[in-house]
């Protein structure tokens, strides 16, 4: 029982990318790791050297401090290794390509769905009549609950 499980961990672990092939592999992530201590260790060394220090109070040194800080290098090289996990989720699709006519029914389905909502957020914010119109319903004479409403069918308020 113990092999089955072991032999199905393995398989798992085996398909997923290894993150160490992005952060490290690359010819330009090894410059990168090894040019960031080489760069603090000068930032240290200004301290004590009067040119080193006349360099790294400079304008350029602000952005290549930025450069040369670990989590800018972790993030930049890690976006391959992100890309890569993510394109596990997604496959490609089972589904068949719709038929032109199929599209065409689809369109006009959806075009209908999308004027009728127009219609009626239109009647929302300018029908007098509607409750859901705000202050065009409040104001309007018509409103039963409004205080000067006159009934038509009694002739008097309420």
């Amino acid at each position: 029982m113990e092999a089955a499980v072991d032999e199905h961990q393995t398989e798992s672990v085996a398909g997923e990318p290894k993150l160490s092939a992005w952060l490290w592999r690359p010819w330009y992530a090894k410059l990168w790791w090894t040019a960031i201590p080489v760069w603090w260790l000068g930032m240290a060394a200004a301290m004590r050297v009067d040119f080193l220090a006349a360099f790294y109070r400079g304008a350029i040194a602000g952005y290549l401090n930025v450069l040369f800080f670990p989590m800018t290098a972790l993030m930049v090289l890690g976006v391959g290794y992100v890309r890569e996990r993510l394109d596990e989720f997604v496959g490609s699709g089972d589904g068949k390509p719709l038929t032109d006519d199929e599209e065409e029914a689809f369109l006009a389905r959806r075009r209908l769905e999308e004027h009728s909502r127009f219609l009626d957020n239109i009647g929302k914010g300018t029908d007098m009549f509607d409750p859901r119109s705000g202050s065009l319903w409040i104001g309007n004479p018509l409103n039963p609950h409004n205080a000067g409403y006159i009934n038509p069918h009694t002739g008097k308020h309420r």
